[in-house]
């Protein structure tokens, strides 16, 4: 991509001050402009088809549908759209399984306004972005040979599941926040705890604890 060409970004946010906290930021790039938003997943995939982005700007925790479900869906139908993920969560949580799904890079929401528009810039001429601090994680990860964590086997819902009730929500309050059902939310409960082993909401706290899953 040239210099003089404009990337057109599409932002999906279910935060409105999130959202405007980011066209303000890329407002003062000349090489950069806010071709639409969104404020849930299913409007960010009507929604990016229309705008003729070149980078989607997608927030991890929508509340109908996870991120990385529409991540998924957009590459499916847009294989050379360059998506940032945005998140909350600390890095080593979702990115890996973020950049596995087809992200192009992965940032938290509390990284300076310079490292966003790098990271755009970056992705948008077809590069992958991570962060010093991720790369460096992952470094530390070449070439070791352990077993993989049980959580490493659960589905991206699963895992969300996993994280919300370690952080102390009930299963009616992460139904509510995701847009699902009480059973299918315990459903998802009870598949995992299957797949780690573990008896009940107690035993997967302390496991997201002791593997640093949570804050």
């Amino acid at each position: 991509m040239s210099e003089k060409a404009v990337i057109k970004v599409f932002i999906a946010d279910d935060h409105a001050i999130v959202r405007e906290g980011l066209k303000q930021i890329l407002a003062d790039t000349k090489d950069i402009v806010v071709a639409g938003e969104a404020e849930n997943g299913l409007d960010a995939v009507k929604l990016f088809r229309k705008s003729g982005c070149q980078v989607l700007l997608l927030d991890i925790s929508m509340p109908d549908r996870s991120g990385i479900e529409v991540l998924k869906q957009v590459k499916k139908e847009k294989p050379e759209l360059a998506v940032l993920m945005l998140s909350m969560h600390r890095e080593d949580q979702y990115a890996i399984r973020s950049l596995k799904a087809g992200a192009a890079g992965y940032l938290t929401k509390q990284s300076a306004p310079k490292e966003l528009v790098t990271a755009i810039r970056q992705v948008a001429s077809g590069l992958k972005y991570i962060s010093p601090a991720l790369a460096q994680e992952l470094a530390n990860h070449v070439g070791e040979d352990h077993e993989a964590a049980l959580h490493e086997s659960l589905s991206d819902r699963e895992y969300q599941t996993l994280t919300m009730i370690a952080s102390g929500k009930t299963v009616g309050t992460i139904a509510k926040e995701l847009s699902l059902s009480v059973k299918t939310v315990s459903e998802y409960r009870a598949r995992l705890l299957v797949k780690m082993k573990l008896k009940n909401s107690a035993e997967l706290t302390h496991y997201a604890i002791k593997n640093q899953l949570i804050e």
